[in-house]
């Protein structure tokens, strides 16, 4: 009997220890790695060239749908095809598992956009009801007419399928979305396939969780039952509703044996920061959220920003709603409460600097989705709150007089227009005013002592190395310049002994007007080569003319092989353009290419989704070799420019690439790019 009931309890603490919608205590922080039409920003291979910086800041990145949409114009992902071909705008299904990988090993999972509110078909002479059959280890899956509600479309299918002698599924009673048809949930055959697909993302893939779309259009017991099924560590779900009591309602529809099975967006956070951003009232940030409610925060995931309200300019059909004003005062809202944060991609782009020490000053402080915090003052011309996190408190300030704050409990640390963040001294941590990154020129660091010794100091180095008692020595306040590539690593001195060490790597490239030739192997097409290309400009300035581009005619031979060319002026800091190779007007093109801004060699690929695939061949053709083919990482090394000026001497290869920027570097003679 005492066996049975050993046996009993441990089955008990594995159910309790299943996922339960999302962790408890959590305190990741989530990038939407994309927004409207960003098919160049979230290719799965530009993703993954900045692993190593979104790694630092970034626990879960959300990514588009990645499944096959069965066009060759770009998806966004949302008229889905295909569940088990994942070749999609975005990139390959080999370049999606990769990028998952690459992230993975850094400790960030990647979230799956599920889609699964409605499906499109194949659409062959005009059928309303023809989906792939999709065959997957072994077995045939396959949705039929009578997987579509019976009302969808306001009845429009219904009209269809009667008069094709089709027979759809039961009705809806939910968010009717005419783009593509609408799933029965009831359907057997719809659960099955769902649940298979979910594991497919989950165990083959190897997305860490899920963020389902329109959760408005199908019953939450299903979702909760799908995730019951699948056990995601992260599931969020899209309920479009502005209203916390609805959001609350929302997140008890969402349980299974009387478990949380998935968070949703805290969409009352959102407007709530709008209203207070674009009115320039701060005491709109009192409406809160679900973030703001006990018992509710675990599940909240708080956003700002997203896809769908953004500016997406003259667009039919389309209301824009997006925070026009402060949005760096909004950044910092958010990532000063309870509740998951979830940064929007063009927000991160633009305010990259800021939002980092964002994050850096909220992980100091140890805010979790759980964490108690306490509004101190609201008014049209100011809000202030405290979240206490596990190592210490974190006091917000928004409006007028932010950065005023006179507590001596406290220290400031980050300000800008309209916020101001403060540490509480007993967080003890070093704190550097300069966010890590690339600079062109010399820039100075103030650093900081956060803590309750008044003799604190400050030691650091600029090696990579850990500071001891013996490093240089700074009182608080002090400022130090960084003028070359380097490590900083900053301890505390308190007692003559350092604690709280903390990295920052930084790269110091002067930014010199340069042309960047993008070349295409001959592909031995039968019609001329075209080259189309538009800027990163914020207007998309088109640089070789309209569709279709330009003829390119400059070739050049490299060891036997023909390659066409062409240059491009990079007179600015910070420029970029994008490409595509096609055959003319009507002919098969290439996917978007880019962001780019130095020489770069491509080859055509397979067509996939009707479109060339391209294979970046730049480290092949130049005799550039891969990091790990140049570094030893256990000894030392010597980094060198191509002009023989050293930038980086590093007491082991493993830690010689950080804080360089982007290039080609030598070491031991031998040539390696830095992506």
């Amino acid at each position: 009997m005492r066996r049975f009931y050993s046996v009993l309890i441990l089955c008990l603490v594995t159910i309790a220890s299943m996922a339960q919608g999302w962790p408890e205590n959590y305190k990741g922080v989530m990038l939407q790695g994309f927004s409207w039409d960003s098919f160049v920003d979230t290719q799965w291979t530009n993703l993954e060239k900045q692993a190593d910086e979104l790694s630092g800041y970034f626990d879960l990145i959300w990514v588009p749908q990645s499944g096959n949409c069965n066009s060759s114009y770009n998806q966004m992902g949302y008229t889905p095809v295909y569940y088990f071909n994942q070749n999609s705008s975005f990139g390959t299904e080999e370049q999606l598992r990769h990028m998952i990988q690459t992230f993975k090993e850094k400790k960030v999972g990647i979230i799956a956009d599920v889609v699964i509110n409605h499906r499109n078909n194949l659409g062959v002479n005009g059928s309303w009801v023809d989906y792939p059959a999709e065959e997957y280890n072994g077995v045939t899956y396959q949705m039929l007419s009578t997987d579509i509600c019976g009302n969808d479309d306001s009845g429009k299918t219904k009209t269809w399928a009667n008069n094709n002698g089709f027979t759809l599924g039961n009705n809806e009673n939910t968010e009717d979305w005419p783009g593509c048809r609408d799933l029965d949930h009831s359907s057997a055959n719809v659960q099955t396939i769902i649940k298979v697909y979910l594991k497919y993302l989950l165990n083959d893939l190897g997305y860490a969780g899920f963020r389902y779309d329109m959760t408005k259009g199908f019953s939450r017991g299903y979702l909760a039952e799908y995730n019951y099924d699948a056990q995601p560590t992260y599931s969020v779900g899209e309920y479009w509703d502005g209203n916390k009591s609805t959001l609350k309602s929302v997140i008890n529809q969402q349980k299974k044996d009387g478990v949380v099975q998935s968070g949703t967006f805290d969409f009352a956070f959102r407007y709530s920061a709008r209203d207070a951003c674009n009115g320039n009232n701060w005491s709109k940030l009192a409406n809160g959220g679900l973030a703001t409610e006990a018992g509710f925060s675990r599940y909240a995931v708080t956003f700002v920003e997203n896809h769908d309200m953004q500016d997406r300019g003259n667009v039919t059909g389309y209301t824009k709603d997006p925070i026009t004003k402060n949005i760096e005062a909004a950044n910092a809202w958010l990532m000063a409460m309870p509740g998951t944060p979830c940064v929007f991609l063009l927000h991160w782009k633009s305010y990259k600097n800021e939002i980092k020490q964002m994050i850096l000053a909220r992980k100091a402080a140890g805010i979790s989705n759980q964490s108690a915090w306490e509004q101190k003052s609201s008014s049209s011309t100011a809000y202030k709150l405290v979240t206490t996190g596990d190592n210490g408190k974190l006091y917000a300030a928004f409006g007028s007089g932010a950065a005023n704050l006179t507590d001596a409990d406290y220290v400031k640390v980050l300000s800008g227009t309209n916020y101001a963040y403060y540490l509480s001294k007993t967080v003890e941590t070093p704190w550097v005013s300069l966010a890590e990154g690339t600079y062109t020129k010399a820039t100075e660091a103030t650093l900081t002592a956060v803590s309750e010794s008044t003799g604190a100091q400050l030691v650091y180095t600029l090696d990579g190395t850990d500071p001891t008692a013996s490093s240089t020595k700074v009182n608080s306040g002090a400022t130090i310049t960084i003028s070359e590539t380097c490590t900083l690593k900053v301890g505390l001195l308190v007692d003559g002994a350092v604690k709280k060490i903390i990295t920052r790597q930084y790269a110091i490239k002067p930014f010199v007007a340069h042309k960047a030739t993008i070349y295409l192997k001959n592909p031995g097409w039968s019609t001329d080569v075209y080259m189309y290309s538009w800027a990163n400009d914020g207007n998309n300035t088109q640089l070789l003319g309209s569709w279709p581009g330009s003829v390119i005619t400059d070739t050049k031979m490299i060891d036997g092989v023909k390659w066409y060319y062409h240059e491009f002026d990079v007179n600015t800091e910070g420029y970029s353009f994008n490409v595509i190779f096609d055959q003319g007007n009507g002919k098969t093109q290439s996917v978007d290419i880019g962001p780019l801004s130095e020489d770069t060699y491509y080859e055509i690929g397979d067509i996939v989704n009707g479109k060339f695939t391209v294979n970046d061949v730049t480290q092949t053709v130049t005799g550039i070799l891969p990091v790990k083919e140049v570094i030893d990482l256990n000894t030392p090394v010597k980094v060198y420019t191509l002009d023989g000026r050293l930038v980086k001497t590093a007491p082991k290869g493993s830690d010689a690439l950080s804080g360089l920027a982007k290039g080609i570097y030598i070491v031991n003679k031998k040539k390696f790019v830095l992506r």
